[in-house]
Parts: structure tokens; C-alpha cells; sequence
């Protein structure tokens, strides 16, 4: 099969999925775009004979120009190249298991009212953990919030969300998130892929994912701070706008924003504090 191949790679060996490959003639003209696959491997459509230029790009790493020589059947290959992280990219935790540390994690869920104004509710009950892996991509995580502990600072709106009509926390008393990798999206953003379940649904979710930077605490530990975000629909989840009306929210919009931040702590478990 012809076309112009190549493996991108760390300098660790790790495999940089989603880095472009961009191809140009001799004029500047650009001729081919590939993106590399999961595994590393990029290939292009047949291309002109000839020898052209080629460049290679991805989030946090510096660029890499090779010269691609193009026979005669539309073939080339560049062989392995190695991309280099960027001066100043962010410095990721180490890989390991990480702690949620409850006491200093909130999720927030932002609702229309009325198309003028808002309603929070906040969930301060989270509790899970997240994977390190590497590469930092093959991360995984797991969170729980409890959905009893919903706040919006009224007692009886939140006892009527609390109840069957609408949460149902006695059938459904958590709700949870499952990640199973990530996407590199920016120098300091990646979107986690995930499943959400929520009153008895399970959905597939993406979180938009700011990573803050990790350190030594005042403990005697280190941890890592998060900050996430997606957009949930409450007819995915068999809540409809009808049962919304009688849980005395009225005219609240169908679309929900999730706010997640998070601190984890490294390790297993929580340190004693």
C-alpha cells in the first residue's frame, strides 16, 4: 500500500497518538495531513514522486520536520521519529494510584432558570481515585458522589430532589463516573472519556479536564489538583421536564453543566491529618 508511513514515538518509547503529520511540496503547498493512530503509526494517501517536506505536530511537543523522498509508486517512509516535550510544558504527577480527598473536592451542577438566571446545586460528598499511568493518555479514574448530599440552599427544594420524582437517592443513592483515558487537548487540558451513571442510567461522557499542577501539602503529602467540566441532558438520564415541575424548579433548561474540582492525594489512601 503506498503513501507516506512513519512511527511517532516519546523518547520513552510511549507512542504519541493524535500528533499531525503534515506533507508540503516544494512550493510550500500542502499535499497530505494524516493523524497518527493509537499505536503511533501514521500513513498518507499515494503521493506525488518527488521529495517533499514533512512535518510533524502534537499538544506540548515541539514540532519535527523531516524530508520525506516519494518514489515513483507513491510511497515513503520516515522510519521513527521521536517528538520532545516543549520547554515550560507542565509537569505531570507520577504515575500511581491517586486519592480524591473529600474535604477538598466539590462538584457544582448549573442549571438554567427561567433563560435569565441560574440555580447550583452543590454535591460536596465525592469520594474515588485516579490511576496514573504512563503515558499520562492511559490514565484511568473512578468517582462517586453522593447523590443525598445535593445543596441548593433551600431544604425543601432539595428534600423534593431528593425524592422519587426526580434524584430517587434512596433507589439511586450514588452517583458515579468511570474514566478509561485521556486526550491530550491543550499544554494543560485533556478530555477524559468516560461512562456516567446517574438515576439508574449509564451514558457515555466526555470531561474537559484543566490539570492544575501537583506539590508537597502541609501533611506530609503530595497532591494534584483538577478541574473538570461537561454538559449533561436530563432526558438521557429518565429524568423528565414534567417531574421537574412538581420538584418545584419549573422552566429550569434541559441542559446541565457539571463542574468538577478536585484535589487528589497520592497514595492509596488519605494520610491522617
Amino acid at each position: 500500500m503506498s503513501g507516506l508511513t512513519g512511527r511517532v514515538r516519546t523518547a520513552e518509547g510511549w507512542p504519541v497518538p493524535d500528533a499531525v503529520l503534515t506533507v508540503t511540496d516544494m512550493t510550500g503547498a500542502q499535499i497530505a495531513r494524516a493523524v497518527v493512530d493509537e499505536t503511533g503509526a501514521v500513513r498518507t494517501a499515494p503521493l506525488p514522486s518527488g521529495v517533499h517536506t514533512a512535518v510533524l505536530t502534537a499538544v506540548g511537543f515541539g514540532p519535527v520536520a523531516r524530508t520525506a523522498q516519494i518514489s515513483v509508486t507513491g510511497a515513503g517512509a520516515l522510519g521513527e521519529v521521536v517528538l520532545v516535550p516543549v520547554a515550560g510544558a507542565v509537569t505531570l504527577p507520577p504515575p500511581g494510584p491517586w486519592t480524591i480527598d473529600p474535604a477538598h473536592s466539590t462538584v457544582i451542577a448549573t442549571a438554567r432558570h427561567l433563560g435569565i438566571a441560574s440555580i447550583k446545586a452543590r454535591f460536596a460528598q465525592v469520594s474515588g481515585r485516579l490511576d496514573i499511568a504512563e503515558p499520562f493518555e492511559r490514565s484511568t479514574g473512578h468517582a462517586q458522589i453522593t447523590a443525598a448530599g445535593i445543596d441548593t440552599g433551600s431544604s425543601m427544594r432539595d428534600d423534593h430532589l431528593r425524592s422519587p420524582e426526580f434524584l430517587d437517592v434512596d433507589r439511586y443513592p450514588m452517583i458515579t463516573f468511570t474514566g478509561t483515558g485521556l486526550r491530550r487537548t491543550g499544554g494543560d487540558t485533556w478530555v477524559m472519556a468516560g461512562e456516567l451513571g446517574l438515576h439508574g442510567q449509564r451514558r457515555p461522557v466526555d470531561l474537559e479536564v484543566t490539570y492544575g499542577g501537583f506539590g508537597a501539602d502541609p501533611w506530609g503529602g503530595v497532591r494534584a489538583a483538577l478541574h473538570a467540566e461537561t454538559l449533561l441532558h436530563r432526558n438521557d438520564f429518565a429524568i423528565d421536564y414534567n417531574t421537574v415541575v412538581r420538584a418545584g424548579v419549573a422552566a429550569v433548561g434541559t441542559t446541565v453543566k457539571i463542574e468538577l474540582d478536585i484535589e487528589v492525594v497520592q497514595g492509596e489512601q488519605l494520610p491522617a491529618t
